[in-house]
């Protein structure tokens, strides 16, 4: 009796370790190995075969897409395009630096409340004073005053205020000197290369098919600012890859790649549409997190989705409600693009070949 009661005492406490090393992993996915191979059955899924055929049409008839892939339960759903070509991610390349920041936040490493001042951060030409008390929060909330000059374009500084006069944390702006710089510090706190970080913790663990850290480079005007893009070329699957980790809250196949509390912090609304500048752009209805976009809608299958967003027609749409990753590329090179509205059609018109 004594060994029979100390082997079911046994068995629960494997049960117990079991659950919590399971904490936060979404059981009905499924995670594929180098491979990703396609679902034999859109209907198996829940989808109508007839309406995401439809789909290639209107893609060639209205969109400049290069690559298209739709993943259901971590099986793929849609794909359309070349899904293996390494192209240039514009600015989904911030949503790639917040997954990174978690593991070091967690760790203590990066202490998100530090200032810049206290990190001993400056740039060409010096920061002023009022500046150098943003923090590393302000940074990746673009939310920190700075209104230095940035090495690249693409963001919303030709709307900021007059240098100095916004205190750190009052006022979100897209600002590419944030995003920049908080590159910089993530390389400084952590002693690491922002590329080899990046393959070691999260594109080796999660086996991304097609990365190649040869093919990352920064770039940008170092005489306007120390700190420059540190820009991605990845392939759409391998984004569909990406998305599949946070959808299952930084958990891939029962390991822990990036801290579950730090997805659900980071892709939390920080910025209200209301906080929104300039003020038309709050007529997007969207919000914003620790580098990533927050999906609003009054279409309740959108409840908690959020996304990476880069210039030309970068996409990554993550939908917890459908456990739907959606990966949309539009090659630059080619000199195509595909706008925000646009690639929200298409969103509807994935969702609408759900059936009933």
């Amino acid at each position: 009796m004594i060994k029979l009661f100390n082997i079911k005492r046994f068995t629960i406490l494997v049960l117990v370790v079991m659950s919590i090393n399971t904490y936060g992993q979404n059981k009905s996915l499924y995670f594929p190995d180098s491979v990703w191979l396609a679902n034999d059955s859109v209907e198996e899924l829940g989808y109508d075969s007839q309406k995401l055929s439809e789909i290639s049409k209107y893609i060639i008839d209205r969109l400049n897409t290069t690559g298209l892939m739709v993943v259901v339960n971590g099986k793929i759903l849609f794909e359309y395009g070349d899904i293996e070509e390494l192209s240039y991610i514009a600015s989904c390349r911030k949503s790639l630096l917040s997954m990174m920041f978690g593991k070091y936040v967690k760790n203590g490493t990066i202490d998100l409340d530090l200032t810049l001042e206290e990190l001993d951060v400056n740039d060409v030409n010096g920061l002023l004073p009022i500046e150098r008390q943003a923090t590393i929060r302000d940074l990746i909330t673009a939310r920190s005053g700075i209104y230095h000059p940035r090495s690249n374009d693409g963001d919303d500084t030709q709307y900021a205020p007059e240098r100095g006069s916004i205190k750190p944390g009052t006022y979100f702006l897209y600002n590419n000197w944030d995003f920049n710089a908080a590159g910089g510090i993530f390389e400084k706190l952590t002693n690491k290369d922002i590329y080899e970080t990046f393959e070691h913790d999260v594109a080796s663990p999660i086996q991304m098919q097609d990365f190649k850290i040869e093919k990352q480079q920064k770039s940008g005007d170092s005489t306007k600012s120390n700190y420059l893009a540190y820009h991605f070329w990845i392939s759409t699957r391998d984004m569909a890859r990406i998305g599949l980790l946070m959808l299952n809250n930084g958990n891939w196949d029962g390991v822990q790649v990036i801290p579950d509390e730090w997805v659900k912090l980071s892709t939390s609304t920080i910025t209200p549409t209301s906080q929104f500048n300039p003020a038309f752009k709050r007529e997007w209805k969207l919000a914003y997190g620790y580098l990533w976009w927050i999906w609003n809608d009054d279409n309740k299958i959108f409840e908690g989705a959020y996304y990476a967003s880069g210039a030309y027609g970068q996409y990554l749409l993550i939908i917890p409600k459908l456990n739907m990753v959606i990966s949309h590329k539009t090659k630059y090179a080619y000199k195509r693009r595909t706008d925000f509205p646009l690639f929200r059609e298409l969103v509807y018109k994935i969702i609408d070949s759900k059936r009933e």
